[in-house]
């Protein structure tokens, strides 16, 4: 298991497990190793690297020292400032960078941060390049050299870059949204100056909350995992729909005319319906995570939809997808990818897939979304000091089988252990809410005792 770099990059509190000194340090390779790289294959111009922010108050600092680091090491840093994780895969690939990196810890709290490597192609960075880059930082391979004369290196203001990504946006919505009223809970994060700009040039009225970055309210009560705000919003305002985005806007839930949430699960049957309709399902395959709920997969079943389950993380979702040319996949969570348009997934860009498919069908978002019944599931997240402690623990493992028992074939379990924070999730399904919440419960007091 990578020390440094989990499942979505590298994740800590800024300046105590992610520091500037950690930042230097990665640029400062990344830098180096593309310098080299362009020196083996005879090409005389310098390496380029592009990279995001969010609205986090260490962003800056982060972003700093990243710059400092790739230009010492002889490679031209872009700047596209505050910014959304898709802008940049998007950037990165379709300007011919050697490689993006996004500066975000997702929906995280603000006191985290996290350095996301995108390579050429606008994926997440591969594990040999990681590998390397993580012995760097240990001090297992040595020094790098610095570039000297004309070899250093600049930073290039690339706002330009992100005004592209949002026009590429615009470009896709064939409808226009002339009377449409549409809330956006930006959380405070990378989409309160992007996604404003998309709906309103589509023609939407558009409400926000969420929109008031301040450097330490990023995710704060707001956002895809606070959705008590957006939806008391919709109703006060009377909206058509709303959509909620986490820090770095590669997730996006939604909530339909009444209020009610519409996760992660329910946009993959909704765009898997209409897109299996509109001849568009390649495959006839949708990607999902162990996390989805037993809904979605009953569901698919009576569409005629098959289905395969990934691990869980985006990266896990789009390497299956690529591997068979699949065109949607995604999580619960709402980081859903449409292949055909994005390397990743794109909160914005769900946004308008649902909004095609509410105007192509004329239906409201509650009618689209009701033909898929939920199972009562209950997710508790258990803060821990040693994730394999917890996990490995018999204890934890006794209260496991009990509980496997207890269900039988009317429900399932998963616990496991984050890749991007240090917590245990138990995640319970049941025929009952309150069986869910009994057991879920059960087995996360069995997790905070090994602590």
């Amino acid at each position: 298991m990578a020390k440094y770099f989990g499942t979505d990059g590298f994740r800590g509190e800024a300046n105590v497990n992610l520091t500037a000194d950690h930042a230097y340090k990665i640029g400062r390779f990344l830098g180096c190793y593309f310098r080299e790289k362009h020196d083996r294959e005879g090409d005389r111009f310098p390496p380029r690297v592009v990279i995001g922010k969010d609205t986090r108050r260490s962003s800056y600092m982060l972003e700093y020292c990243l710059a400092g680091g790739l230009t010492a090491s002889g490679c031209d840093c872009y700047l596209l400032h505050v910014t959304t994780t898709p802008c940049v895969a998007y950037i990165t690939k379709t300007d011919e960078f050697d490689c993006g990196i996004m500066i975000s810890a997702s929906h995280n709290p603000y006191y985290d941060n996290g350095i996301k490597l995108i390579n050429s192609c606008g994926e997440k960075m591969g594990e040999e390049i990681v590998s390397q880059l993580e012995a760097f930082l240990d001090g297992k391979s040595g020094e790098v050299p610095f570039a000297t004369r004309d070899r250093i290196a600049k930073t290039v203001d690339y706002v330009s870059g992100r005004n592209r990504y949002m026009g590429y946006l615009i470009s896709l919505g064939i409808y226009s949204f002339k009377g449409m009223r549409i809330g956006l809970d930006c959380a405070n994060g990378s989409a309160w100056n992007i996604a404003k700009c998309v709906f309103e040039a589509l023609g939407a009225s558009v409400y926000m909350i969420g929109a008031e970055p301040n450097g330490v309210n990023i995710n704060y009560m707001t956002g895809s995992t606070y959705m008590d705000e957006i939806s008391d919003f919709v109703k006060a305002k009377r909206l058509d729909v709303g959509f909620a985005y986490d820090g770095d806007a590669d997730r996006c839930l939604c909530v339909d005319e009444k209020g009610n949430v519409v996760d992660g699960d329910k946009i993959l049957y909704i765009s898997a319906k209409y897109m299996k309709e509109k001849n568009l399902l390649s495959g006839n395959t949708v990607v999902t995570t162990v996390m989805s709920n037993m809904g979605l997969y009953k569901s698919l079943d009576k569409l005629g939809v098959s289905y395969i389950k990934t691990d869980v993380g985006d990266r896990f979702v789009y390497e299956a997808i690529k591997k068979s040319a699949y065109k949607l996949g995604g999580e619960q969570s709402g980081h859903i990818i449409y292949s055909k348009y994005a390397t990743t997934g794109d909160g914005i860009l769900t946004s308008l897939m649902i909004m095609e498919i509410m105007l192509a069908t004329k239906r409201k978002l509650s009618d689209l979304a009701s033909e898929m019944k939920v199972y009562p599931q209950s997710l508790i997240n258990v803060r821990v000091k040693d994730k394999k402690k917890a996990v490995e623990s018999e204890g934890v493992k006794d209260a496991l089988r009990q509980a496997e028992g207890l269900l039988g074939d009317k429900g399932r379990i998963l616990l496991r252990a984050s890749g991007t924070e240090p917590v245990i999730r138990v995640m319970v399904e049941a025929e009952t809410k309150s069986l869910c919440q009994e057991t879920a419960q059960s087995l996360a007091e069995a997790v905070e005792k090994t602590q």
